[in-house]
């Protein structure tokens, strides 16, 4: 019942606009900020904000916006970020969570690892089906985005000095089995955008694991342009 009532709390449209809005920074968000892009006023963002911290979709804490320290440099702010925590509710009752880490573990344990990322490549390219291999970085972002990556377009600074995009992705749709088996379900994971995406196309799939992201980015293949 506790996830059913979080989820509740996003019927009131406000409340689901400043969640999203929140979510999709990927940091820390002021209560002004918040407030603005979702078009109320401060005070009602505040309610809506602390009832989603309440229902724990977000979590809050407070630093100085400004970024000063010392006398002068104000009070400290509230602020919130995204909930760590999943919520999930399925009517009736089911545990498809306890049959993945299952699979995954007696995989892990018989050494099944290049049979996976097999199925997963395969899986990958029957949900692309007939169309061709993806054709940018764009492109890339609407088919990740579909699946519920929360992919987002970031700058890295590359050998030569010149600037280069790839995808990043907030969020891995199997999170909570790869916290458990991560280097089985990660090579999962980039089997499954290998296919999805193809590997003859000008974009390619890889890993780079940072911390509060999915493991795998995509760029832009060498001799190609976005």
């Amino acid at each position: 019942m506790e996830d059913i009532d979080a989820i509740a709390a996003l019927q009131d449209p406000v409340r689901r606009r400043l969640y999203e809005y929140v979510a999709a920074q990927g940091r820390e968000v002021g209560r002004n900020e918040a407030a603005e892009a979702a078009g109320v006023a401060r005070t009602l963002a505040a309610h809506h904000l602390d009832r989603l911290a309440e229902a724990g979709l977000l979590e809050s804490g407070s630093r100085r916006l400004t970024g000063r320290s010392g006398p002068g440099a104000g009070r400290p702010a509230k602020v919130y970020t995204r909930a760590r925590a999943e919520r999930s509710v399925s009517l009736p009752a089911r545990d498809y969570r306890t049959a993945a880490e299952l699979l995954a573990e007696a995989a892990e344990q018989a050494g099944l690892d290049a049979e996976l990322c097999a199925a997963a490549r395969r899986r990958g390219e029957a949900l692309r089906g007939s169309a061709a291999p993806c054709g940018g970085l764009e492109q890339a972002v609407e088919m990740l985005a579909a699946r519920g990556y929360e992919p987002h377009l970031e700058g890295a600074e590359g050998a030569t000095g010149a600037a280069a995009r790839v995808v990043r992705m907030r969020n891995c749709p199997f999170h909570a089995v790869a916290e458990r088996f991560p280097p089985l379900v990660c090579g999962m994971n980039l089997a499954l955008l290998e296919g999805l995406l193809g590997t003859d196309g000008p974009v390619h799939a890889r890993m780079d694991a940072r911390p509060g992201d999915c493991c795998v980015v995509v760029e832009t293949s060498k001799n190609n342009g976005d």
